[in-house]
């Protein structure tokens, strides 16, 4: 066997090879042998079949295969005298003439990119710090009560905040227009929902009064046939509903799970799950910035074959969740792996850079780590020995928090490395809404 290598770009690489066509043929010859002892034909018992039979018939196959594995074989013993890391598989080409004697081909593929850490003084990690106190506790009895806000009938006039229920019918030159109209449709003035304009001309109207008002489309509208027209409405209130928040009392307080009532106790819970959030988010926007801090300190390129096969994995998740909620892709199907090239391609640089790093500072997860972890996730749980044993009774659920503390140690390393400094931050820039803390 010969080989040549050729670079192509700085990944990929081409290896001309060439194997004998004798060796291709005592190949099939050994693998019809072994194909007559166990082939059956018409006319003939199992081993029995003449081996000149079998020739006729099986040959081409035979063929195929034999040099599907002189290939194989070639390529992987070239790749390892050149002691070189393949990425993905190749792409065999046969050439158009061998010599004689020989059938000469090419492979083409991708080699795995140098990462060679670099120094990280120059970039500069800032940690956000929050410690959470009665004013964040109070913040998120709020938010709780807001999320089990119910709504009473009240006789004044509509208001911003409350759900209005309302008859509508729009008209544009006299004449009513496509889904301009509604029955019995509900809403909540200042939400949103409709047009600012819709809302301003519902305010003040008791359940029962009716108006006609004139509104402008903004110019931007996605119905294009009313972008930027003026058209008529006329809309009838039929209930008028203000919003009530429950009371923090004992009948909330059984609603959130304490089965006393025991506020103190509900007020002690919300503290520590939200210190728990607070902590999670805090370490997320931690490890965001170390991980752009390592595509910054570690410039590589990412081989096609595995942002390529990243892709079509990320795709498949995705088509799975539709599914899993009932829903359609449509078009969506036709670009859907070309939309997560960008996400896949920095998945694959981390991957790359990370295997490096652990591998060079021996970042591996340690036992008490990932215990800890465990029971850092299994304090939320009504028992958390239970889930305890349920991540420690098969490997695979153990290696998925194993995989989580070495992220860990990654991140905590590249922290060490780089400047890093405490950034207060506001409670309400943390949770992002405090409506949803």
């Amino acid at each position: 066997m010969q080989t040549n290598q050729e670079a192509i770009n700085a990944l990929e690489r081409r290896i001309d090879m060439s194997v004998a066509l004798a060796d291709i043929d005592k190949d099939v010859d050994v693998r019809l042998k072994n194909l007559s002892r166990t082939v059956k034909m018409p006319g003939f018992r199992p081993g029995k079949v003449p081996l000149k039979v079998v020739a006729r018939t099986y040959t081409p196959q035979a063929r195929s295969e034999a040099i599907g594995a002189a290939v194989e074989k070639a390529f992987g013993e070239a790749v390892r005298a050149q002691k070189l890391r393949v990425a993905g598989y190749p792409r065999i080409e046969p050439k158009e003439a061998s010599a004689a004697g020989t059938l000469e081909f090419s492979a083409v593929f991708e080699v795995y990119p140098e990462v060679s850490i670099g120094d990280f003084s120059g970039h500069e990690i800032k940690r956000p710090v929050l410690d959470v106190g009665d004013a964040e506790v109070d913040r998120t009895f709020e938010a709780l009560r807001k999320q089990r806000t119910r709504f009473e009938s009240v006789e004044r006039g509509a208001a911003k905040g409350d759900q209005v229920v309302v008859d509508f019918i729009g008209r544009k030159d006299g004449e009513p227009f496509e889904n301009g109209e509604a029955k019995d449709f509900s809403f909540m003035l200042g939400s949103g929902t409709m047009l600012e304009g819709f809302d301003a001309a519902v305010i003040g109207l008791k359940a029962g009064e009716s108006k006609t008002f004139d509104l402008a489309f903004p110019a931007d509208y996605n119905a294009g046939e009313l972008a930027g027209q003026t058209v008529q409405f006329e809309v009838t209130v039929h209930k008028v509903e203000e919003p009530v928040l429950p009371e923090i009392d004992a009948d909330f307080a059984k609603e959130m799970g304490i089965a006393d009532g025991d506020v103190v106790k509900l007020r002690a819970d919300v503290r520590d799950n939200l210190e728990r959030e607070v902590k999670r988010r805090i370490q997320a926007r931690v490890k965001n910035q170390a991980m752009d801090t390592l595509l910054a300190a570690v410039p590589i390129e990412a081989p096609k074959a595995l942002v390529s096969a990243e892709a079509a994995q990320l795709a498949e998740n995705a088509r799975n969740n539709f599914a899993a909620k009932g829903l359609s892709m449509g078009k969506m199907l036709e670009r859907l792996e070309e939309w997560f090239t960008d996400r896949a391609t920095r998945r694959v640089k981390l991957g790359l850079i990370m295997a490096e790093l652990v591998k060079a500072n021996n970042l591996h997860a340690k036992p008490e780590q990932v215990r800890a972890l465990i029971e850092d996730m299994a304090e939320s749980y009504e028992d958390p020995a239970e889930l305890v044993r349920w991540y420690y009774a098969q490997p695979e659920r153990l290696a998925q928090v194993e995989a989580v503390a070495t992220e860990d140690n990654v991140v905590a390393w590249v922290c060490a490395q780089a400047r890093t400094s405490d950034k207060p931050i506001s409670f309400e820039e943390l949770m992002g809404d405090t409506n949803d803390a």
